[in-house]
């Protein structure tokens, strides 16, 4: 993702990330900058740092308070994967070892405590109170996200319900990577609003795409079983669209009255979801979201940060259906 041509503008920055976000436990406990090493050098594609790089130096931001800002924001996003991989029992991201797979589930908690407690320390080092609060505000929407999953199951299989599942799971944290540089930059309240519209429309679509490929990617790529949400009873898009054209599917009704078919039949049935007209209607909506998305900066001058930032639009609903 770093060698992708729109980000060209921000690669020096993102360098500048990552530097600082390997700094912060070198003179803590030797372990948690271990495993601080570890999970940094699993990669991953740093896009909402990117988007908040593009964002801020679009908008003239303080370069050095910019950095400390795109690195709390990736380090906060870190620091909540290594919880979700906790939850889920995952052992493997990008096909590495999660930290779970090696440590005892109390000195992972505490790792992503500490990460926690970083991040929030770079935000605060970024000199905004304004990009502060959003940043707490984004992290109590996650964990109310999380625990409204664990405590009320997937709930609801309407749309209505599952766009506001995924904005607490993905779509704030591409807002907070798109509006807190306009609040660092003490941008026009118009230029904001249309900036946060862009993170949560890009968001949004980001998760469909994710969503679509638990059906149709490959499970040595996904590093989980094809369908993983579905056979968790989680109801994501592609469920709830062949849902709405196949309402009388007896396994799937099963499932969403807490039943639990055999694994044969969520075998039969993720393919038959794979196979339905579903995958493509998914695949519209993302890609109507991305348009919608770059329509918010039309508000912007041309530059090559917009540019690059309507090209991140492009690429997010382009990944391998």
């Amino acid at each position: 993702m770093t060698t992708a041509p729109f980000l060209e503008p921000v690669q020096d920055g993102l360098r500048a990330v990552e530097d600082l976000m390997r700094q912060q436990a070198t003179r803590h406990h030797h372990d948690l900058d271990a495993a601080l090493q570890h999970l940094l050098s699993a990669g991953g594609k740093r896009l909402r740092p990117a988007l908040a790089l593009l964002v801020g130096e679009m908008l003239g931001a303080d370069p050095q308070r910019l950095t400390t800002l795109a690195a709390a924001i990736e380090l906060l996003h870190t620091a909540t994967l290594v919880h979700d991989d906790l939850i889920d029992g995952s052992l493997l991201r990008r096909g590495i070892p999660t930290l779970n797979a090696s440590w005892s589930p109390a000195a992972t908690v505490l790792t992503g405590d500490f990460m926690f407690a970083q991040a929030a320390r770079l935000a605060a080092m970024a000199g905004s109170l304004a990009a502060m609060r959003l940043f707490a505000e984004t992290l109590a929407i996650i964990v109310n996200g999380e625990i409204s999953q664990l405590f009320d199951g997937p709930g609801r299989a309407d749309r209505e319900a599952y766009y506001q599942r995924i904005y607490a799971k993905t779509a704030s944290m591409f807002v907070l990577a798109t509006e807190s540089p306009a609040l660092l930059s003490h941008a026009p309240e118009a230029d904001t609003l249309a900036l946060r519209a862009y993170g949560h429309d890009l968001g949004i679509a980001y998760q469909i795409v994710d969503d679509i490929l638990d059906f149709t990617g490959d499970q040595a790529r996904l590093g989980k079983p094809v369908g993983s949400d579905l056979r968790h009873g989680l109801i994501t898009m592609p469920t709830l669209l062949y849902l709405e054209n196949h309402p009388h599917d007896a396994d799937l009704q099963a499932l969403l009255a807490g039943e639990t078919p055999s694994p044969e039949a969520v075998d039969a049935l993720i393919r038959r979801i794979r196979d339905s007209e579903a995958i493509a209607l998914a695949a519209a909506d993302a890609r109507r979201l991305a348009r919608q998305a770059a329509v918010h900066l039309d508000a912007f001058p041309d530059s090559p940060q917009r540019r690059a930032l309507q090209a991140v639009a492009e690429y997010i609903v382009a990944r391998d259906f």
